[in-house]
């Protein structure tokens, strides 16, 4: 069979269906096309070749005459299902998944590519056991692995999503994104380390990895590598010419790096700057570059009159009226809330913007709105910590504590600058639900890392609280937490 690349599977798809079917009869056109060979073995293999070849029309007309000649054809079923993928025909390809299936119950290729399709359409629940299943019978594809990783690390699985982008990475041929992704994963579980072994080892297959290099980038950033974390960048932008994000993160690291000059030198590159890709306009910022690096300014003084007159100049600019959002947002929450709102409005597929949004609205206690929109972050970007952290605290504020916990757990996992209070709000969840044998180490972990000053407060709640807590406990009381 054809090698599939990963890049057709998770990135889009790229080849596009240039050619309708023409109308002709359909045995003038079986004549034509196969030149008199009836066979359906070797039109399957004909198919084979053209699909080799990246002539997916071609080959998808050559596996539907095999079929024709044989309808219990579920090799043929499953390789014209790979190349509607490839030509963004999905409903069709996901007919084709199924009848190999329902031909063939005990072939795990078919799963794998109708569990990898349905996740990409946002159908997870359904994607998930089949998936599975094709683990169950032998799949030990990176394909099938990643898309289960990825479905778990949505759902806040971060150990099973990094033991499945582990397992693959253990072929010896495991490709670059897979490492890549085993490297993000670690990096999001705070195994910086492996992380970085990880990311080495991706960059060792495929030297230009865009996402290995942005990975490594941050990383290197956080640990005061500068001159690393720009190679990596500098590395990115190559890739990838006109990424604004990178340009950015680029010339936030000349200015940690104390180069000054290379940091202009890209502000100057960024105005006139595109509004972010994704987005519903094409309008430019226009702008000085003195205004432009005023706007960048991490100084909110500095930052907020530059930015207020380019976004006065550029309404329709997402990235701008974010920015402001972001440096408003503790001086002028309402404000804040509004610039946010637009930004969301312009650009609703940019989760950036949607998770400053939901922000802002749990920062005018809009609880019940942000929830709304915080969910729909965590769904599309599951290592949001921002996201997290706010739908835990609008979901705790509207005491649906059975739903706060698993973002609070997830929030434990995630480095957080303060985890005392985290184990403070999961203990307090569990009381509040009369799970109290729950509660119990959760505020004695708090207790454990609290800080006496910072914490006095909520110290002094809690030792009240033990007391009857753990009589209550002793007694039988309290309700034993369901599975989830």
């Amino acid at each position: 069979m054809p090698p599939c690349t990963r890049s057709r599977i998770i990135n889009g798809f790229a080849i596009l269906l240039l050619a309708s079917s023409c109308a002709s009869p359909a045995f003038a056109q079986t004549e034509d096309l196969t030149g008199g060979e009836y066979d359906p073995i070797k039109l399957f293999e004909r198919g084979q070749a053209a699909h080799a070849k990246g002539d997916l029309t071609q080959a998808v007309a050559f596996y539907e005459e095999a079929i024709k000649l044989r309808p219990e054809f579920p090799e043929a079923e499953c390789q014209r299902g790979i190349a509607l993928v490839s030509l963004d025909r999905l409903p069709e390809a996901e007919k084709s998944f199924r009848r190999a299936m329902e031909l063939r119950k005990e072939w795990s290729l078919p799963y794998t590519w109708l569990g990898s399709l349905l996740a990409r359409s946002g159908r997870e629940v359904q994607a998930e056991p089949l998936l599975r299943r094709a683990l169950e019978l032998g799949a030990k594809d990176y394909v099938t692995l990643y898309g289960l990783s990825t479905i778990r690390l949505r759902a806040g699985e971060k150990k099973e999503a990094l033991a499945l982008a582990r397992r693959a990475t253990e072929d010896a041929g495991a490709p670059a994104l897979a490492w890549a992704w085993r490297g993000a994963i670690e990096r999001d579980t705070g195994d910086e380390a492996a992380a970085i072994a990880s990311l080495d080892r991706a960059l060792e297959i495929e030297p230009n990895n865009f996402s290995a290099l942005k990975e490594r980038a941050e990383l290197r950033a956080k640990a005061g590598n500068y001159d690393g974390a720009i190679e990596d960048w500098k590395a990115a932008l190559a890739a990838k010419p006109d990424n604004k994000d990178v340009l950015l993160k680029l010339e936030k690291t000349y200015e940690l790096a104390g180069r000054p000059e290379e940091a202009r030198r890209i502000a100057e590159m960024l105005g006139p700057v595109e509004v972010p890709s994704g987005s519903q306009t094409g309008v430019q910022v226009s702008g000085t570059p003195e205004e432009i690096e005023a706007a960048n300014s991490a100084d909110p003084a500095k930052a907020r009159p530059a930015l207020e007159k380019l976004v006065a100049n550029n309404p329709r600019n997402a990235r701008l009226l974010a920015r402001l959002g972001e440096v408003t947002r503790t001086t002028d929450p309402q404000k804040s809330l509004e610039y946010y709102r637009r930004a969301n409005e312009i650009d609703p597929r940019n989760p950036d913007y949607a998770a400053g949004y939901g922000a802002a609205l749990v920062q005018a206690r809009r609880f019940a709105e942000a929830v709304e929109i915080l969910r729909r972050v965590v769904m599309v970007a599951p290592s949001n910590h921002a996201a997290h952290a706010n739908l835990a605290t609008a979901l705790y504020e509207l005491k649906r504590y059975a739903e706060a916990l698993p973002e609070l757990e997830w929030l434990t996992t995630a480095n957080p600058p303060d985890p005392a209070m985290i184990y403070y709000f999961i203990g307090s969840a569990h009381d509040h639900l009369g799970e109290y044998q729950e509660a119990l180490p959760a505020y004695e972990r708090f207790l454990a890392g609290a800080d006496a000053a910072r914490n006095k407060r909520e110290i002094e709640t809690v030792q009240i609280r033990l007391p009857k807590l753990r009589d209550q406990i002793k007694r039988g009381k309290g309700v034993k937490r369901k599975p989830q």
